[in-house]
């Protein structure tokens, strides 16, 4: 994982998926506000629960970050948290 300019990060999961993802739409709103700090958005790093992070107060799920990736959807991602439906 590494940090791109502006706002974007280059990340690369455990089964060989890698891109970059875009996040200039969270940039500069409430805590993302601190991404205007370049020095500080390169920070960022795998933090808990395969979470992607900046320090210890700012993180993003890495799950939806995949999927942003891979253009997949939380269905096809977690099949089993599908609702099941009676006939």
């Amino acid at each position: 994982m590494r940090a791109l300019a502006p706002y974007r990060i280059w990340l690369r999961y455990d089964d060989g998926i890698e891109g970059e993802v875009d996040l200039s739409d969270l940039a500069g709103d409430g805590v993302f506000r601190a991404w205007e700090n370049p020095d500080f958005f390169s920070l960022v790093k795998l933090g808990p629960g395969r979470s992607i992070a900046w320090g210890d107060d700012l993180d993003l799920c890495g799950d939806a970050l995949y999927m942003d990736i891979t253009g997949i959807t939380p269905e096809e991602m977690f099949p089993t948290l599908m609702p099941t439906v009676n006939a």
